[in-house]
């Protein structure tokens, strides 16, 4: 990575962490932690990876135009794109594994990428549907709740976004010649004439990886294992919130899960650090959780999202005789 965009995400990381500590009694939140009933992580860290598990097949679903590969084979890599994600800057876990599935496979680098970034796009609009869900509550705790008070406004742009990519996708998955026409031109236009070709092919290989998105039963299917994949999640907050003093209902961890992932997709330091914590931690406190309390539940939380999988992930890495250094070369 730049190092600009190292810093860049640390000093985010530095703002968010003080929006989320700032004015909090941090013996209190120690006290909480100290407090805690760790025994709830146990089902909370198994429901979560049941829903690993339902993303290494949902992966397996989307790669199966270009090759079928068993959930089986897909659920290591799939962890080791996890531990990348919370280890390295922006999300280059997405980059790793689709690199150690060409390992694997030899599927075209370019190709998985596709089928990632549509998972992205699907899990965009999940979260964004958690949010809208819970509109009605989330207008009723605007009154005075800062950071909470403007996701309203941010999820009408963050649809707009993931929907209009849906869109694109969709189209492109549906009229692949028409799109590689489109830009063919657009390379013509832009590109210098040695990167033409390279580049032509790259977005071909680019466009197969829609292809499970040419079928509307299919597009479903990926849209109803994204939806699965999240109430997991959901199901590791509530989970985890038995630990703490404190009820909220499942919907109001729905809304949870939707702000804070949707938040992790601004840059921070790895790991979203952060970004995870300041609007997970402000959407407690309005719904009337005492703010250490919430500290210490979302601080918590985030070890417990963070830490099994990226042990797991790097289980899995060094396993496939990996080096922490390596570096892709091709896209190919």
């Amino acid at each position: 990575m730049k190092r600009w965009q190292f810093w860049l995400g640390l000093i985010i990381s530095i703002a968010f962490l003080y929006l989320a500590l700032r004015g909090l009694h941090l013996e209190q939140v120690w006290t909480a932690l100290q407090s805690a009933n760790y025994w709830w992580l146990i089902p909370g860290v198994l429901v979560y990876f049941i829903g690993v598990w339902v993303r290494a097949w949902r992966w397996h679903y989307l790669l199966r135009p270009l090759k079928p590969i068993s959930t089986r084979t897909m659920f290591p890599i799939v962890t080791i794109g996890y531990m990348g994600n919370n280890i390295y800057p922006a999300r280059a876990g997405e980059v790793l594994r689709a690199f150690v599935l060409k390992k694997h496979e030899s599927v075209p680098v370019s190709a998985s990428l596709a089928t990632i970034f549509v998972e992205r796009v699907f899990d965009g609009v999940v979260m964004l549907g958690f949010v809208f869900l819970n509109l009605p509550e989330l207008t009723r705790l605007q009154t005075d709740s800062g950071f909470v008070g403007n996701i309203q406004n941010l999820s009408i742009w963050g649809a707009a976004a993931f929907i209009g990519a849906l869109v694109v996708f969709l189209l492109a998955a549906a009229f692949p010649t028409t799109s590689e026409k489109i830009f063919e031109k657009t390379f013509v236009r832009f590109l210098p004439e040695r990167f033409r070709e390279k580049t032509l092919g790259l977005t071909r290989r680019f466009l197969s990886g829609l292809e499970s998105l040419r079928s509307p039963r299919e597009a479903l299917m990926v849209f109803f294992t994204s939806v699965v994949i999240w109430l997991l999640e959901t199901g590791k907050y509530w989970f985890v919130m038995h630990a703490f003093p404190f009820q909220v209902s499942f919907f109001a961890l729905m809304l949870m899960n939707g702000i804070v992932n949707l938040a992790t997709t601004l840059p921070s330091a790895p790991g979203y650090v952060g970004t995870f914590d300041a609007p997970g931690i402000a959407l407690l406190t309005a719904y009337g959780v005492s703010g250490e309390v919430a500290a210490g539940y979302t601080l918590l939380l985030h070890v417990a999202l963070w830490l099994p999988i990226t042990a797991l992930g790097a289980y899995y890495f060094t396993r496939e005789g990996l080096k922490w250094g390596e570096k892709p070369e091709t896209l190919e």
